[in-house]
């Protein structure tokens, strides 16, 4: 051990290591335990140099300044207490533990797993007496200046959001523009060979996979497997380092400021999904790494008839207690730190309910963390995502979150997804359906104050399959996961045209294209904000995995050697259309009255070009439909006919008149490989519209600014 000062008390704020002048603050919230020893490391973090006890504790937080400490110093915690899982206590002074507010984590959950152990193997009534200083994560005391050149939020209004979810890694990994060293890192997606493509496609939001440092489960390790998608976060302060090209001069920390620094100049937003639902500490079982040996009883909720067992609501052998307020401040902490320190621009929240539940483990839109956040000044301005489902009781909340936050809209997904693919069989695939969806989900948003854009619509996700597998696979086929094809959905509302798998039929392959244009084209001219699944626009696929949360692989690596151009300029020309034209994103929900000019903001219409009637909505046998949009006050500009056939079969429209002295100009269809439409105009008359289509047509309404025939766009 290495000589060093007796540590001085010190303050109890803030929380966490905080570099001051001539020295380091040390703080850490461990109400039950009864001492806390400070343990310093070399800069590898494998040899223990010396074990100083915190010698203040205020109100549960103990304290101690190390007088000469500086920046880079590597750290970590032996807390002391009882020994009692019976009473929600697993205090264990063997076990090195890492910071709850670490800003960088050195080290890695692997190895010998039985060390991170907190009880013993063989009797788990006792504490596990093996020290785990050489491999417990430890953290590293940060100070990094950066020069942020200017750096604004791009403030992306949310009527004009499209998001586009995609893993920092998965990115750039086979990206053959980036350069080898930097493939699947921080400076990989911040390379022009990505952020040119993401320009290019017009996206304007991007949400990035969970990025917070990560313990991957043992189960996986086992099988040789990590947890790629990173729900297993043990450091919300810390940025991966796997995701880090180690590249002399940076960090993890500068990198990924960089790569930020390089989105926000081309205009895009960064969403980071976070994880504050759980940790990878896991169940009883699992291993002590932090929360667990510091405060068990009060980070984590624990079940009434026996606190040596955990509450499982997020299905991964835990949950947070957002009912301490020591813990919703340690969240609200996490998150300013990525907006005020990392310019981030919002969070998805991953099992957004959870953080919502209160002590008697109910859902209320009025829980103490959504306060907190909606107070915060800081935070106030970012945007709020929400998953809005999880496994506690009445876990499925979509449309019940507070105003201001979006949400993802799985019901949206299913609709669109039997819309298209299973027309005629699913009953439930009506015009009804299709017209709820498409103009908002407002049964289940238009309330409290919320806008349309509160539903994140999307068809694919993370989460499922691509979109190309979407239309290639019934059947999931996950088994290089080691669950025996047991894991993932199995009712995912896909179709394979026929054909299980690859094909080079090419009449199967026409089909399966088809549908994905159409797919695209609805999801982009919906009402409400659209989300695209990175990849999904250069037909990139996962071989019918549908749950690849575990492969660290070409599997889930977006793969650009066979990009689909033809597809990419497709969607490109969707969110382009989208962007240009207002009837195609309006701002309130479309409710059918007059807008300046006489002309209603949305009319559903029958082939036959008449209103639809109550019969019309409910048949799930004819489908095709005509929606007439016109521009919502104060904006003007063309209106938008959008003629929709997701049957099998051709069918004869009769589209409404356009204004007066003007004409329809078609400007996409999804049945060309581009979406690029035949040129020319129709003034009124019948059309064939071909099965699987959806053909976007524009027109000035009079008086209009640029009247007159409108131009492809």
């Amino acid at each position: 051990m290495d000589a060093f000062p007796p540590l001085q008390p010190g303050r109890a704020h803030p929380l966490g290591a905080t570099p001051e002048p001539g020295g380091i603050n040390f703080a850490l919230w461990a109400p039950e335990a009864t001492a806390v020893e400070l343990c310093l490391f070399d800069d590898a973090g494998r040899e223990e140099r010396a074990r100083l006890p915190l010698p203040g504790c205020s109100e549960g937080v103990w304290h101690g300044r190390l007088d000469g400490g500086a920046p880079g110093l590597v750290y970590g915690y032996r807390v002391h207490g009882p020994w009692a899982p019976q009473r929600g206590l697993r205090f264990n002074p063997a076990k090195v533990l890492l910071d709850p507010y670490a800003r960088e984590v050195v080290g890695r959950y692997g190895g010998d797993l039985s060390l991170y152990l907190g009880h013993d193997p063989q009797d788990r009534r006792r504490p596990d007496a093996r020290d785990n200083a050489a491999v417990a994560l430890k953290a590293r005391v940060v100070d990094e200046p950066f020069d942020w050149g200017g750096d604004r939020a791009p403030g992306v209004p949310r009527e004009r959001m499209v998001i586009y979810e995609l893993h920092v890694k998965g990115a750039s990994a086979l990206h053959p523009g980036v350069p080898e060293a930097l493939r699947g890192t921080y400076a990989g997606l911040a390379h022009p060979a990505l952020l040119d493509h993401l320009q290019g496609l017009g996206v304007t939001t991007l949400s990035l996979l969970p990025v917070h440092h990560r313990a991957d489960e043992a189960r996986l390790q086992q099988l040789g497997l990590s947890n790629y998608w990173g729900y297993s976060s043990i450091a919300f302060f810390a940025p991966e380092t796997r995701y880090w090209s180690g590249r002399p001069g940076t960090t993890p920390r500068s990198e990924f400021r960089e790569m930020v620094r390089a989105l926000h100049a081309r205009g895009l937003e960064v969403v980071l999904d976070v994880v504050y639902n759980h940790t990878a500490e896991t169940d009883e079982l699992g291993p002590t790494l932090s929360f667990r040996g510091i405060g068990n009883a009060q980070y984590y909720r624990l079940d009434p008839a026996d606190p040596a067992l955990y509450v499982n609501w997020s299905g991964c052998g835990n949950v947070l207690n957002l009912g301490e307020p020591r813990v919703v401040q340690l969240v609200i902490d996490s998150l300013r730190h990525w907006v005020e320190e990392m310019h981030v621009d919002g969070f998805r929240f991953d099992l957004a309910p959870i953080l919502g539940r209160g002590e008697d483990g109910h859902f209320s839109r009025a829980a103490g963390f959504f306060a907190a956040l909606q107070s915060d000044p800081v935070l106030a301005r970012v945007k709020w995502i929400a998953e809005p489902w999880d496994c506690g009781p009445g876990g499925y909340q979509l449309g019940s979150f507070p105003a201001g936050w979006l949400e993802w809209n799985d019901r949206y997904r299913d609709t669109m997804r039997s819309q298209w693919l299973h027309h005629g069989i699913d009953r439930d695939a009506t015009r009804g359906a299709f017209a709820q969806r498409f103009a908002g989900s407002s049964a289940s948003f238009h309330r409290r104050a919320r806008a349309p854009g509160a539903s994140v619509n999307f068809v694919t996700a993370h989460d499922g399959f691509t979109l190309r597998d979407l239309v290639s696979y019934e059947r999931r086929h996950n088994e290089p996961n080691g669950e025996h094809n047991r894991d993932g959905h199995a009712h995912n509302h896909s179709w394979n045209c026929g054909v299980e798998g690859p094909s080079d039929d090419p009449a199967v392959l026409a089909l399966r294209a088809r549908l994905q244009r159409a797919l695209l084209a609805t999801l982009l001219l919906s009402q409400g904000t659209p989300m695209l699944l990175a990849g999904d626009e250069i037909g990139h696929s996962q071989r019918g995995n549908n749950n690849a949360y575990c492969q660290d692989n070409e599997t889930t690596w977006l793969d650009w050697a066979r990009a689909d151009a033809d597809l990419c300029a497709c969607v490109a020309r969707l969110i382009a259309l989208r962007r240009d034209h207002a009837a195609l994103r309006p701002a309130r929900w479309l409710a059918g009255t007059p807008e300046p000019g006489g002309v209603a903001d949305v009319e559903w219409l029958s082939p036959r070009g008449e209103p639809l009637r109550d019969g019309d909505w409910e048949r799930h046998d004819e489908g095709a439909l005509m929606i007439r949009l016109a521009p919502q006050a104060p904006a003007n500009g063309a209106l938008a006919l959008l003629l929709v056939n997701p049957s099998a079969h051709e069918v004869r429209l009769r589209p409404p008149a356009p204004p007066s002295g003007a004409a329809w100009q078609p400007a996409f269809d999804s049945g060309d490989a581009r979406g690029e439409p035949a040129p020319g105009a129709w003034r009124g008359g019948e059309l064939l519209l071909p099965p699987h289509t959806l053909l976007l047509a524009l027109s000035q309404p009079p008086g209009a600014p640029g009247s007159g025939p409108a131009g492809r766009p």
